[in-house]
């Protein structure tokens, strides 16, 4: 086992993943911005070492900055969280040539899964669904006409170093394909420094489904069942739940072994997620698999009863897991708390937070790295807690979250919680009948003025 766990990362997950090493007495070292002075990571981690000022391509993603920290520090090991460099393949290159564990996939697994178009062609492969689309990059707007045209209207554009939305476009005609192959293509050269582009079917009526995975060193890989990250936001999720209210045990099946086989197609090391686009008629197909532990990893351990950074470190460190497949018992809601303002499209909210309170009762669960008095820096992702609710059923915990939401007391910056009181009234929301475009048919500036 490790004796030195470096956390390249910030905020919660930093503080999440230092709760857990003191749990199994390994030592951790927190890095930080100037920016990041005060935050709890730095406090509670054994040892902080600051890696440069507030912006990021100067702190947290300077790889030679966090790699001199990790050996003044004799760290053995470093656990990247999620975002920053957590699915950098030349990050997980560089701490193996340091001799320094990467606590996640291997370079070749991140590489390999990171390109969607090469990563749809290795599912194909290993027999996993996935959506109709052009065999690869496409060479030409000629060629994107032609893929569309064979696959049918509506067809969505993606590029293939995508993420966020981000050089992403849906066409329903030809007429919408040659705009789009300019458009798309210039924006996701600007936002990720490659420009190619491939297309797929688009799906109507889609969810947003995912399988936890867990994979050893020795080649086994297991599943701990599902989340439903359906509630999204130019596809960004808000808020996550297990079990999906879609879902059945064939479906979960189904879905379970074809995640299993994505995973020991690339001989998966590590805890990871395979993600599902699920039709009206629960069919599915891949997406994209995310070769880090994921923002909603909290749902699945309330519902498995198992701590998922433990189980990445065990992984790391060479222990096999035991290969049992996992069904969720309850339910399992998480609400991303952003410090935005949804009635001004959600612009960040950076500030002091004047006054603050956290909700608490039976199956209320709080991730956040914030307090009263802190300030929440401009230069990072606007997210400041995450609040998880855990009850028998799904009801109970829709119920338990309202409950929860109006307690929880930030004052001094706009928050989401207004948004998501208003969500968990929502009937749809309550009955379950959401889809990824649950968003754009809910006028939710209407309800939060009313």
């Amino acid at each position: 086992m490790f004796n030195k766990i470096l956390i390249a990362n910030r905020g919660e997950i930093a503080l999440r993943i230092i709760r857990t090493c003191r749990e199994m007495g390994i030592k951790t070292v927190a890095v930080y911005s100037k920016a990041d002075a005060d935050s709890l990571h730095v406090r509670f981690a054994d040892e902080a070492v600051c890696i440069g000022p507030a912006v990021s391509s100067e702190s947290y993603l300077k790889i030679p900055n966090i790699i001199a920290a990790a050996e003044i520090t004799n760290s053995d090991a470093i656990h990247p969280g999620y975002g920053f460099l957590s699915e950098n393949a030349k990050f997980s290159k560089i701490c193996q040539e340091n001799g320094i564990k990467f606590i996640g996939a291997l370079p070749e697994q991140i590489e390999g899964m990171g390109d969607k178009s090469s990563a749809k062609k290795t599912m194909i492969d290993a027999g996993v669904p996935t959506i109709p689309g052009s065999a690869g990059l496409l060479k030409s707007q000629e060629d994107a006409l032609k893929v569309a045209k064979q696959i049918g209207y509506p067809v969505i554009m993606k590029a293939t170093a995508g993420g966020g939305g981000k050089g992403m476009r849906m066409c329903t005609n030809d007429e919408e394909v040659t705009t789009a192959w300019g458009s798309a293509r210039k924006e996701a050269l600007a936002a990720f420094g490659n420009d190619g582009m491939y297309m797929e079917k688009f799906i109507v009526e889609p969810r947003h489904i995912e399988i936890q995975i867990a994979g050893d060193q020795q080649g086994k890989v297991c599943h701990l069942s599902e989340r439903d990250c359906s509630v999204q936001r130019r596809h960004q999720k808000l808020v996550e739940e297990t079990p999906s209210p879609f879902m059945t045990k064939e479906l979960r099946k189904k879905m379970g072994d074809a995640a299993i086989k994505a995973g020991k197609a690339v001989r998966y090391e590590g805890v990871g997620t395979v993600e599902f686009l699920v039709d009206k008629d629960r069919n599915f197909y891949f997406m994209e698999m995310n070769t880090r532990i994921q923002v909603e990893h909290t749902i699945t351990e309330e519902v498995i009863n198992y701590d998922l950074i433990k189980e990445q470190i065990k992984i790391a460190a060479g222990i096999p897991i035991s290969g049992k497949n996992y069904e969720p018992i309850g339910h399992a809601i998480q609400c991303r708390i952003n410090a935005e303002d949804p009635l001004n499209d959600f612009r960040p909210s950076p500030g002091k937070i004047t006054e603050y309170h956290e909700p608490g009762g039976h199956g209320i669960r709080i991730d956040t790295h914030v307090y009263a008095g802190y300030v929440i820096p401009p230069f990072y992702d606007s997210m400041i807690a995450k609040l998880i609710t855990v009850a028998q059923t799904r009801e109970e915990a829709i119920t338990k979250m309202e409950r929860a939401l109006g307690e929880y007391i930030i004052e001094g910056v706009k928050t989401t919680i207004p948004f998501h009181q208003q969500l968990m009234k929502q009937p749809k929301f309550r009955d379950g009948k959401i889809t990824t475009k649950f968003l754009e048919e809910w006028d939710f500036k209407k309800d939060l003025t009313a």
